[in-house]
């Protein structure tokens, strides 16, 4: 009887040190599930801290070095168990920008253009420099010109000492910020991945991913590469919000910590953040996301939070949570919303304490994990060689 292949692959960057809770809900707790019992060549999960994309955006190096080492410590103690998954740092993987240089190369720039967040960035860099993009200019002209800093014209398309002129300015948009999906397409295909799990903002980039695959087996007539396939978080887990704004996500760019939960946060820490939660002055409990955004994200993070620990509980759930909380005051709600929270994180706590003291530890996992890719990356790469005509 054949056995049924299952490779999940993801990757999470080292930006912001220790992850929030939204982090934790929204991916990190899915990761933890997704672990086989045993690894084995037929269910194996590769989990990377993928440091290569953290450079799109400038890095501070002794910065970046910490970073990378906190988010090491940081996916141990939520429950990464490296006798059950690969956990490896990106760029110890030189095959990650191997693969990635032969697939920009089969990429077509237009596919990268019409990337969502692409076009965000575009705008941005638009109304930034005042340069104005011809309404008959092509998806890759109009990218192409944002990052050299010039309106697209026949003058600047031909004119090499422009072109050379540009090179010596370096504050503008990187090349990585338009190429990164690439990348990240070569992270996943890499190991042959059947399964991905993603947020709702890298759908597009998993749809690339997709394309990239079919297009490269169909051009050498061979299924070099498997065809993979997003897997979501749940609805519950995958929408915490900001603390102080609660139609925003919470996230590590927000300048202020009060807005997010961090992992290492002490349970006092944890309890004053929520008291300072913004939340409305109805009375009463309800989940009404539209209304009472704010209230609603502290039944979320509750219902999440409790999902972890019991799941099918009847607090598993907003709803359910709404109907438990119903008579309580906004008091009352932070005090079970905090304590739920103190309680969630504890264990997590305690390992990241643990694994704080024990650099050595950390890095001997990190070793071995590279190990373990790097033999995984070595027989894609020889099918994409054989494929391309290198041997």
């Amino acid at each position: 009887m054949s056995v049924t292949r299952r490779i999940v692959l993801s990757g999470i960057q080292p930006t912001g040190g220790v992850p929030h809770l939204g982090n934790y809900l929204g991916a990190l707790s899915n990761w933890v599930t997704m672990q086989p019992a045993v690894d084995t060549p037929d269910h194996r999960v590769f989990y990377s801290i993928v440091d290569l994309h953290a450079i799109t955006m400038p890095q501070d190096p002794a910065t970046l070095r910490r970073n990378i080492h906190d988010m090491a410590v940081s996916l141990l103690s939520v429950g990464i168990d490296p006798d059950r998954a690969v956990l490896f740092r990106q760029s110890r993987v030189h095959l990650h920008s191997e693969l990635a240089w032969i697939l920009f190369c089969k990429t077509p720039v237009a596919w990268l253009g019409r990337m969502h967040q692409w076009k965000t960035k575009m705008e941005a860099m638009q109304q930034h420099s005042g340069i104005q993009i011809p309404a008959n200019a092509t998806q890759a002209e109009a990218t192409l010109s944002l990052l050299n800093g010039t309106a697209p014209t026949e003058q600047n398309a031909s004119d090499d000492t422009s072109a050379t002129n540009s090179n010596l300015n370096t504050s503008g948009p990187c090349l990585g910020l338009l190429a990164y999906p690439v990348l990240q397409a070569a992270d996943i295909l890499l190991y042959k991945a059947t399964e991905v799990p993603i947020g709702e903002d890298q759908v597009q980039h998993m749809n690339l991913a997709v394309d990239i695959a079919r297009s490269f087996n169909s051009q050498y007539k061979k299924d070099v590469f498997t065809i993979p396939r997003g897997v979501y978080a749940s609805g519950t887990a995958k929408k915490i919000m900001s603390l102080r704004v609660p139609t925003a996500k919470m996230a590590k760019s927000d300048p202020s910590d009060q807005s997010r939960i961090n992992l290492d946060d002490t349970p006092q820490e944890i309890v004053n953040k929520i008291k300072r939660a913004t939340v409305d002055s109805i009375r009463g409990v309800t989940y009404d996301p539209i209304n009472r955004p704010g209230v609603a994200n502290l039944l979320r993070i509750h219902a999440a939070v409790r999902a972890v620990k019991e799941p099918g509980s009847v607090e598993s759930t907003p709803e359910g949570c709404a109907a438990v909380f119903s008579e309580y005051d906004n008091a009352r709600l932070k005090k079970v919303v905090g304590e739920c929270i103190v309680d969630g994180l504890s264990d997590v706590r305690d390992r990241m304490v643990r694994f704080k003291k024990d650099k050595a530890y950390v890095e001997e996992v990190l070793r071995k994990g590279e190990e373990k890719a790097t033999v995984a990356a070595e027989r894609t790469m020889r099918d994409v060689k054989r494929a391309v005509g290198f041997y």
